[in-house]
């Protein structure tokens, strides 16, 4: 298998930082989803305020 950040070939056994080749790569992979990097194809999600949190007649 090929290390989805840099793309050199990779082993699955004994490779504790798997599916990436090293901890650098495994790292890089978790800063983009931590800076929102990622995405996927379509329309935004809104979410809809909960009904009773907005409700203040009581």
């Amino acid at each position: 298998m090929t290390c989805p950040i840099c793309h050199r070939p990779t082993s699955w056994a004994r490779n504790s930082w798997r599916p990436f080749c090293s901890e650098r790569c495994q790292l890089t992979d978790l800063g983009t989803w931590a800076a929102e990097q990622y995405r996927f194809p379509g329309d935004p999600l809104t979410v809809e305020p909960d009904r009773h949190e907005t409700d203040t007649s009581g």
